[in-house]
């Protein structure tokens, strides 16, 4: 189990990330802020801070977005797309991982964005 206080903790009865061996898989991040508030703002600011999350396990895994092998994005509204991959390509570098955007019917808190990722390390 993979946990940090610089990521919001889990809402549910699950681990934030879970290492397997070589692999890490986290759990969806959503917009919380690490004290469990829902960041303000849109698309933008909520996908941002959902990377942040992902960034602080990552730190705590001791590896870092070039280490990301595959990602899964869930939308509310696949018209956010656009501003969701602006913020998403400041924080990762070619060779970009694996990629699926999905929209969603709802998401947790009703947020705008989720995003999980897996992690490979050498």
């Amino acid at each position: 189990m993979i946990a940090t206080a610089e990521a919001p903790a889990a809402i549910g009865p699950y681990s934030q990330a879970v290492r397997f061996g070589n692999l890490m898989i986290t759990s969806g991040q959503i917009p919380l802020t690490p004290g469990g508030d829902l960041v303000a703002g849109g698309i933008t600011e909520q996908t941002r801070q959902v990377l942040d999350n992902l960034a602080a396990l990552l730190r705590a895994a001791g590896s870092d977005f070039a280490g990301v092998v595959k990602t899964t994005v869930f939308l509310s509204d696949m018209n956010h797309f656009a501003e969701m991959n602006t913020v998403y390509a400041e924080y990762f570098v070619q060779p970009y991982p694996a990629r699926s955007t999905v929209q969603v019917a709802r998401l947790p808190r009703d947020v705008l964005v989720e995003i999980e990722v897996m992690v490979q390390f050498a």
